[in-house]
């Protein structure tokens, strides 16, 4: 025990030290790593279990704690923390990195729409009660917006939708598209509250037959690829969408985007970034297996420069990055807070890989291993309605809202109070 806890450590100084944490094995022993309250438990059966789990990659310990082998009481974002410390030997690390790259390769480079809607379906069709126990009751499931301290995670999603509503200057008459409009919450938004003609898409069965009932019809939310969509459109919203793309297929779609965008349209797109610097691995594998087949992440200036060569410009940018780690950190604590719930609809398997996933999503954003950027782009040389930020940052008052800072973010890691 004492061997594990005087072990490798995170160099960089950003990284806070290991907590307190303590191990409970099958015959009821316990040992602690050092003296204090412990911020959680590895449930284990053995000591040689345990030396395995430190010693072995990260895909094998999330691949255990699906099927139950282990399990961690208490703060599990922490333990994924601890864990990452230990990332077992170089030669697996160099075998899982190159073999998501390649499942990345094969998939995104024989990739029919078939497929595509496949594996849409794995994620989203899963049950929209599952999705219902975790996400707010507009079903936003991407990165929420904290303007002020101590918002709910609702209340984040409003400011979410609010803010690429704004960003999109989006009027009354207007014809605007949601690419991947998931269960509506962006188009119903765009129509209720800025008198937009709205039309959205999705692969998901499940997210077509819920937002055309929440709209009042068929005809506005459309079950497509959305390589199929035709028409003009005056402002274009991908949100949490781009990631099922990909770097070898971001050219084809945004020559689709340019062609569905108006000539002095704008265009937002949403989407995670894989940091600079930071490669597949295992957990790429892992999340590829549980929870997004056929997802790829591709870095800022990868996304900037396709979009460049199919003539779009870029007018805006945001990083997102503090605010994912909070929307992560709300999903899983209530996810956690409805695990009977969610054992009623999904398997435990699945139930654990969410768990799994949600708490270590939250740290990789808040590591900045992963990001996630709004990039507001229009057609090169196009006309701008406006030319500063002005409109964009004020509430309905025409004041500044309080804004949330690095010092404030430990207010809004608690369960959501909706």
């Amino acid at each position: 025990m004492r061997e594990l806890c005087d072990g490798p450590r995170v160099k960089d100084a950003g990284h806070s030290p290991a907590p307190v944490w303590n191990v409970r094995f099958r015959d009821g022993s316990e040992q602690r790593s050092a003296e204090g309250p412990p911020r959680f438990t590895f449930c284990v059966p053995s000591r040689g279990f345990l030396r395995w789990l430190f010693a072995t990659d990260v895909y094998s310990a999330g691949v255990a704690f699906v099927r139950g082998e282990f399990d961690v009481d208490g703060d599990l974002e922490a333990a994924i923390r601890l864990k990452g410390w230990y990332p077992g030997s170089r030669f697996r690390r160099r075998l899982f990195r190159t073999l998501a790259r390649g499942l990345s390769i094969v998939q995104k480079t024989f990739q029919a729409k078939n497929e595509r809607k496949r594996e849409i379906g794995f994620h989203y069709d899963l049950s929209n009660q599952f999705y219902r126990l975790f996400l707010d009751p507009r079903l936003v499931y991407s990165c929420a917006y904290f303007r002020s301290a101590g918002m709910t995670l609702e209340q984040a999603q409003l400011a979410k939708l609010n803010h690429i509503c704004r960003k999109l200057d989006l009027q009354p008459g207007e014809q605007f598209l949601d690419i991947g409009c998931g269960w509506g919450g962006l188009v119903e938004q765009a129509i209720v509250e800025y008198g937009a003609d709205a039309t959205g898409c999705t692969l998901s069965h499940a997210q077509h037959a819920y937002a055309a009932g929440r709209i009042g019809g068929g005809a506005r939310i459309r079950e497509c690829d959305f390589r199929d969509m035709h028409g003009r459109y005056d402002k274009i919203a991908s949100v949490g969408m781009f990631e099922h793309v990909g770097l070898r297929r971001a050219p084809q779609y945004f020559r689709k985007m340019a062609e569905l965008l108006a000539p002095n349209g704008l265009f937002l797109n949403h989407a995670i970034a894989r940091a600079e610097g930071v490669d597949l691995d295992a957990a790429s594998l892992f999340v590829g297996r549980y929870i997004f087949p056929g997802g790829q992440l591709i870095r800022l200036h990868e996304t900037i420069r396709a979009a460049e060569e199919c003539g779009f410009e870029v007018l805006d940018v945001e990083n997102l990055r503090p605010h994912y780690a909070l929307t992560c950190r709300m999903w899983g604590q209530r996810l956690l807070a409805n695990r009977e719930a969610a054992l009623r609809l999904v398997s435990e398997p699945v139930y654990r890989a969410w768990r799994i996933w949600l708490a270590g999503s939250a740290l990789n954003f808040e590591q900045g291993l992963s990001s996630i950027y709004q990039v507001l782009m229009s057609k090169r040389g196009a006309p701008r309605r406006r030319i500063t930020r002005d409109a964009l940052y004020r509430d309905a008052a025409g004041q500044s809202a309080e804004e949330v800072t690095v010092g404030q973010t430990s207010d809004l890691t608690p369960a959501d109070r909706t």
